[in-house]
């Protein structure tokens, strides 16, 4: 055996094999001279735990167990410990096996027993949970105490180890010189919806992290040679990191599927012989590699409705769509048969790789924070829901402090009543200072420990004992701090910490961006705890404690309004965990302070409007912010179902009555939009209108246009399903609007378009959502003469600011 060596190195991914009935952790990693590796450790055995009612003979119900053992993987231990479930003391048997896949068979045999209260852990994947038993960090470094082994030729490594001592993390942010492609696929199709049995793959673009763009193209129609020559790319270049957009819905699958087809072997893992494979979350796995899919990211944007490649990279500053080739899909067959077309579908395809590598450039730092912090693989925590990232952190947490993990249970859904929202004072304000809570909902559950370990449901509340919430009246013990409690105060308490450390660095260094993304990444986690409670697939739901957090949290509001109004600010609205008042830099640092010393809680000036404009209607106003940016929530501008050319026409109507002050020039822009529209001017993209199928097509009754528009897609060969976004255009003719409904792809004529339609549906009433409040009728938009007589905003408001 080779010598004994403590080996440094950044952990990518892990997995495990079963070889001659031994299971084998597999670490894929990084060393610091850049040799990429593969760890092994045979040691780590399958587990899960048996809680035990009271007087159990403990002896006699382990011997029992023992009965159970069968020889393909035996028992190989049942171990007595003490551990807590919920907070309370409990007697648990540890129930060790060999093959991870036994744990779930021998758990139903051993929770049947009348000695076992519950059986818990053995839903956990056995990989997890290595990293969680020995606190790794996947995106992070580490040391193990190892022995250099041949390496087997299935691995396409450079060495390959075997733990036989120590793994643990090192606490060093700096990241090795990962290699990273991005890849997007175009498929040939004249007739609907790809078919990988039918239709080729006929470009493959591929871009690296050195900057390098490739193009694999078909011969033809017959791409095994697209195909061969990008799994040798794959194979040469050796990504650590594989990105894509909606690679994991589309382009992995297809290629998946047609590879098999064509008689190629997408041999693109670091082992041998494996092929890519659906895995946990939907996400497509490739063994040693990471492959992370952006459009999960992406989905995380409320502000993007429609998350196409090209809106995303143009709202995220990574590229214009003015300055990029758009071809729709059902075009793609033109572009590749005509050779005068095809190189802007070359382009098309060079834009979409250069576009997914810079989103990636966006996404990745953060991602990488967060599988560091929640311990699941950055293939993982993209696809997982925030419940799951944030669940996984939990259970890290719960083994450090000898926490049993609750099982999922399937339970029907329960509302509760949220967070105070005031009515606002309508009108127009200028000055106006919106103070935010730090952090609101975790710290109300660290100030009364609320969670579902602390909370008292057979016993009468004592206020000396408990806390008790308002108006809801659940009460929660003071002492001992509960989990949720130690686990958020750990999460403030790093957030706090990183945001330190980066006061050591100059914000355009490397070290400042990756401590910033790791503080957001905490920081979104610490958020999450209050909703998971209330999220019906967590191991940890507590509706009552997801109720009595959003109780103090009204409570908390109203408090700070009442001091607010004390010190004589006017409080034009509330929402949440946020206040906006009149600005008066004194009696506003004062009020910070009141809510800091009286209340317990940090309150900070998250933004100062110079102008904003309030309906009567809660979650609904514009303003204008110091820096010249207009916000716009609750109106049409941050809806889906409208057209861009509406969301538009309300984005630039509130900035010239915020910026300009001025009533009548609004008026006169949106007449001449009306106008660009009727000269054909406006582009048809604009014209687009996006909604969703909720349900499948034959569950509609009424025939809405974007069923209408989804039933003529599936004519035309297209497959549809719920959820899918479908985009049309609402064309000329007789009959109701939703007969009249086309999806766009197949319109070309800017001339079909019934503009009367958009007109009156999509452009006067986004305005008017804004110009009504200030007298403004429909007929005054309509008019092409402008009328008499400058009118300022505050004239509909009696001059009151």
């Amino acid at each position: 055996m080779s010598e004994k060596i403590n080996l440094e190195f950044y952990f990518l991914d892990n997995s495990y094999e079963v070889i001659g009935n031994e299971p084998h952790i597999i670490i894929w990693g990084i060393t610091r001279d850049g040799r990429r590796v593969l760890l092994r450790d045979r040691r780590f055995r399958p587990y899960f735990y048996a809680i035990l009612k009271d007087k159990v003979n403990i002896e006699d119900l382990a011997r029992k167990i023992r009965t159970y053992s069968d020889p393909k993987s035996p028992i190989i231990g049942v171990e007595p410990v003490e551990k807590k479930y919920f907070g309370r003391k409990v007697s648990a048997l540890k129930i060790i096996t060999m093959i991870p896949e036994y744990v779930r068979k021998y758990r139903e045999k051993i929770k049947s027993l009348p000695e076992v209260l519950e059986v818990v852990e053995a839903d956990i994947r056995f990989s997890i949970r290595y990293i969680i038993d020995h606190d790794l960090r996947p995106c992070g470094w580490h040391v193990a105490e190892v022995v250099e082994v041949p390496k087997k030729p299935i691995y396409r490594v450079d060495a390959e180890y075997e733990i036989i001592g120590d793994i643990k993390p090192l606490e060093q942010t700096l990241q090795p010189d990962l290699r990273i492609i991005a890849f997007d696929i175009e498929v040939y199709n004249k007739s609907g919806t790809p078919r990988p049995q039918t239709d080729p793959i006929i470009i493959i673009g591929i871009m690296n992290n050195n900057g390098d763009i490739k193009q694999f193209l078909a011969n033809k129609y017959d791409d095994k040679i697209s195909v061969e020559e990008f799994v040798n790319y794959v194979k040469t270049f050796d990504p650590d990191i594989i990105v894509g957009y909606n690679t994991d819905g589309f382009d992995w699958p297809y290629l998946i599927e047609r590879s098999k087809y064509i008689g190629v072997k997408l041999d693109v893992t670091r082992r041998v012989g494996a092929t890519p494979r659906t895995s946990t979350y939907g996400h497509i796995s490739v063994p040693g590699r990471l492959n992370t899919d952006l459009y999960h990211f992406a989905e995380e944007i409320p502000e993007v409705k429609v998350k196409s490649l090209e809106n995303v990279a143009e709202y995220l500053g990574v590229m214009k769509k003015s300055e990029r080739v758009i071809i729709e899909y059902i075009d793609i067959p033109k572009y590749w048969d005509d050779e005068k077309l095809r190189p802007k579908l070359l382009q098309y395809n060079i834009d979409d790789v250069k576009s997914t590598y810079g989103l990636a450039e966006k996404f990745l730092p953060f991602a990488m924070q967060l599988s560091n912090i929640t311990g699941l693989p950055l293939d993982q925590v993209g696809a997982a829901s925030v419940g799951f990232r944030l669940e996984w952190y939990l259970m890290r947490e719960a083994f450090r402090y000898g926490e049993l993990v609750p099982n999922r249970v399937e339970r029907a859904a329960e509302s509760y009543r949220g967070a105070v929202v005031l009515k606002p004072v309508k009108g127009v304000h200028e000055n106006i200072a919106v103070l935010d809570f730090s952090s609101m909902y975790p710290n109300i559950m660290i100030k009364y420990n609320v969670g579902p370990d602390t909370i008292v449901r057979n016993e009468k509340c004592n206020p000396d004992k408990h806390n008790i919430a308002p108006e809801v009246g659940h009460c929660f013990r003071k002492e001992p701090p509960g989990f949720f409690k130690r686990v958020l105060e750990t999460l403030l308490r790093l957030r706090k910490q990183i945001k330190s450390e980066m006061k050591k660095y100059p914000p355009t260094s490397y070290e400042y961006r990756l401590l910033d993304e790791r503080q957001k990444a905490v920081k979104v986690l610490a958020n999450a705890t209050y909703g998971y409670m209330g999220w019906i697939h967590a191991r940890w739901y507590c509706r009552e404690c997801a109720e009595a957090v959003t109780a103090w949290g009204r409570q908390t509001i109203k408090s700070a309004i009442e001091l607010a109004r004390k010190l004589g600010l006017k409080v034009i609205y509330g929402d949440t965990d946020s206040l906006f008042v009149t600005y008066d830099k004194d009696k506003v640092e004062k009020l910070i302070e009141l809510i800091q010393t009286k209340l317990g809680f940090e309150i900070k000036i998250d933004k100062i409007y110079k102008r904003v404009f309030f309906t009567e209607a809660k979650k609904r106003y514009a303003g204008l912010l110091e820096d010249g940016r207009i916000d716009i929530v609750g109106f049409e501008a941050v809806r889906g179902d409208w057209a861009e050319i509406a969301k538009e026409v309300q984005e630039k109507v509130t900035e010239i009555l915020l910026k300009e002050n001025s009533i009548d020039k609004a008026i006169e822009y949106v007449r001449q939009v009306i106008a660009d529209l009727k000269a054909g001017k406006i582009p048809l993209d604009k014209l687009i209108i996006w909604k969703t199928l909720s349900k499948r097509i034959e569950e509609y009754s009424v025939d809405a246009p974007h069923v209408v528009a989804a039933k003529k897609l599936i004519k035309a060969g297209i497959k549809v399903s719920t959820n899918d976004k479908i985009g049309y255009v609402i064309l000329k003719g007789g009959g109701k609007i939703s007969s009249r409904a086309e999806p766009y792809i197949f319109v070309k004529d800017p001339k079909l378009i019934d503009t009367e339609y958009y007109v009156d549906h999509q452009i006067v009433p986004a305005a008017l959502r804004i110009l009504n409040y200030f007298g403004v009728t429909e007929t005054q938009l309509k008019r092409a003469a402008a009328s008499a007589g400058q009118k300022s905003l505050f004239d509909f408001f009696g001059g009151k600011k």
